[in-house]
């Protein structure tokens, strides 16, 4: 098992998309299974599952074996990645908690309006959206997002000025008034 790790990593490295493909291929149910151990949702798992394998890639250079096995690494990376996945989904959740609701909607009410942000995010151009998840939702300062981004500071505060009036603006776009529905009835 080892030495194919190390051959078919290397065949990798040389640019086989094939040998990369075995690699995940043979180890894929292996990091699911460490990253269900992690995770409480499924779904969650396989996203550190499959985030781990990019992450693997994009370190392709500086993988590590133990005892020419590959699998080691793949956990302590899967390790990392679900930690990840965690820390910025309490942010996520921290964020939409802050959201201004209104004292007399009910939790129903609260699950739609928080749906309402997501969606209306996924409707900024990439640039607002890039700004809002490193500095809102992931926490980075402008300093760090600008060098995320390569962009000088300046930029990353005007483009999160504008991309919290651009979602201002989809908020209020997507919500209706009363008479509006009263009318379609």
């Amino acid at each position: 098992m080892g030495t194919n790790d190390a051959v078919e990593w290397a065949l990798a490295l040389a640019g086989s998309g094939e040998a990369f493909a075995r690699v995940y291929d043979k180890h894929y149910d292996r990091v699911l299974r460490h990253s269900q151990r992690l995770v409480s949702i499924a779904a969650d798992a396989e996203d550190v599952a499959s985030l781990t394998f990019l992450e693997v890639w994009r370190k392709r250079d500086s993988v590590r074996f133990v005892d020419e096995s590959l699998v080691p690494w793949l956990l302590v990376v899967a390790t990392y990645t679900a930690k990840n996945l965690s820390r910025s989904a309490r942010r996520h959740e921290a964020l939409l908690r802050k959201l201004p609701l209104a004292a007399s909607h009910n939790e129903h009410v609260r699950s739609d309006e928080l749906s309402e942000v997501e969606m209306a995010l996924t409707r900024l151009p990439i640039a607002a959206r890039q700004v809002i998840t490193l500095c809102i939702l992931e926490g980075f300062k402008i300093s760090e997002a600008a060098s995320v981004l390569k962009i000088p500071d300046g930029t990353v505060k005007s483009r999160l000025s504008r991309a919290k009036q651009k979602l201002a603006q989809e908020l209020r776009t997507d919500t209706y008034s009363p008479t509006e529905e009263r009318a379609s009835l």
